[in-house]
């Protein structure tokens, strides 16, 4: 669908780039009162992707949220994508989403027909992920954002987080990084549209597939890779885990084109903030390009899930996954903790 005002010319920053960053986030949340309560198994304190209240013996709550200003021009596909994003929220959990409410903000360029497009397309993946939106909430503003609030369900012996990842763990990626390099080019018309029809189905590709295989596996730890790029989601799990992380960057997938765009110094902001947020944990243990760092701390918009688990798990649940995930790969592996948080060989 074709809108007279381009949504993204009314945003000034694009999808997960927009996501304030990570060490401006723990700053903000530092010293505030909380309630205390014992069914509260994941809450804000290790950064982690959702919320976890356990309901009864057999099922937990997952809560999350997620919303961004436009990636793409498309309404009904900005929708899908920023819907698939926070779904990824409760399935990096090893959830199942079931509730969601819309949250949106309107500019006064929207027509009705862009507003219904883009509610339409959060609806469809929503119903592919087998959840109901039940609501929500709608206000006017500068600039147009969606996204949702998502309800789940999982057992709360089955939580996935992000700080358990175990020394002798392999780390998987399912989805190929470069997403905001591409993006932020696609502004300046430096992207061919072929490129730019791959990433946006990869972006409204759900996580569910993956979810639903990793699951069948000793799993200890998981995040989806999304604003805080890889390098800082696996930042945040190696800090939360107490262990090294080592990120094998010649198997890292990512778009080629990324690479060149990289080179050339279409980096978007985000990228920049990810760096300061992470790169002091960071040692490069290699001879690794400037532009191939920056590809690692690039944000992504409903990006994959990073998963940890045992070497001797890995390989049959990565042939499981490529089987319908062909780009998943296995990136790294975690150590005891060393003098830095991530080393990139």
């Amino acid at each position: 669908m074709e809108t007279e005002v381009k949504l993204t010319k009314l945003a000034k920053c694009a999808g997960c780039g927009a996501k304030v960053g990570a060490g401006t986030l723990v700053r903000m949340l530092e010293g505030f009162e909380t309630h205390h309560d014992p069914r509260l198994i994941v809450g804000y304190d290790k950064s982690d992707d959702a919320s976890v209240y356990v309901i009864t013996e057999d099922t937990a709550l997952v809560q999350t949220t997620d919303f961004f200003p436009p990636i793409v021009d498309d309404p009904f596909l900005y929708g899908q994508i920023a819907a698939t994003n926070a779904l990824s929220d409760v399935y990096a959990m090893g959830g199942e989403p079931k509730l969601a409410l819309n949250i949106m903000c309107m500019s006064e360029y929207m027509d009705k027909e862009t507003v219904q497009e883009i509610l339409r397309g959060g609806y469809t993946k929503a119903y592919e992920a087998g959840a109901i939106i039940t609501g929500g909430h709608t206000i006017q503003g500068a600039e147009p954002i969606y996204g949702l609030a998502v309800s789940g369900f999982v057992h709360p012996k089955k939580v996935l987080t992000n700080s358990g990842a175990q020394p002798g763990d392999v780390l998987i990626l399912t989805k190929p990084l470069g997403i905001g390099i591409l993006t932020t080019s696609a502004k300046a018309d430096m992207v061919e549209q072929d490129v730019l029809d791959r990433i946006y189905r990869q972006m409204a590709t759900l996580n569910r597939t993956a979810r639903d295989i990793m699951v069948k596996y000793p799993v200890h730890s998981c995040t989806d890779v999304t604003g805080f790029a890889l390098l800082g989601h696996s930042f945040e799990m190696a800090q939360g885990s107490g262990c090294t992380i080592h990120l094998m960057t010649d198997q890292i997938p990512y778009h080629a084109e990324a690479y060149e765009l990289a080179s050339m110094g279409f980096i978007p902001a985000g990228a920049y903030r990810n760096r300061e947020y992470a790169e002091a944990g960071v040692k490069v243990c290699g001879d690794i390009s400037r532009a191939m760092q920056d590809i690692l701390y690039d944000p992504q918009t409903s990006g994959g899930l990073l998963i940890a688990l045992p070497e001797a798990s890995a390989q049959e649940c990565l042939k499981e996954l490529n089987d319908k995930i062909p780009q998943a790969a296995i990136i790294g592996y975690v150590t005891e903790q060393g003098d830095a948080a991530i080393c990139l060989e």
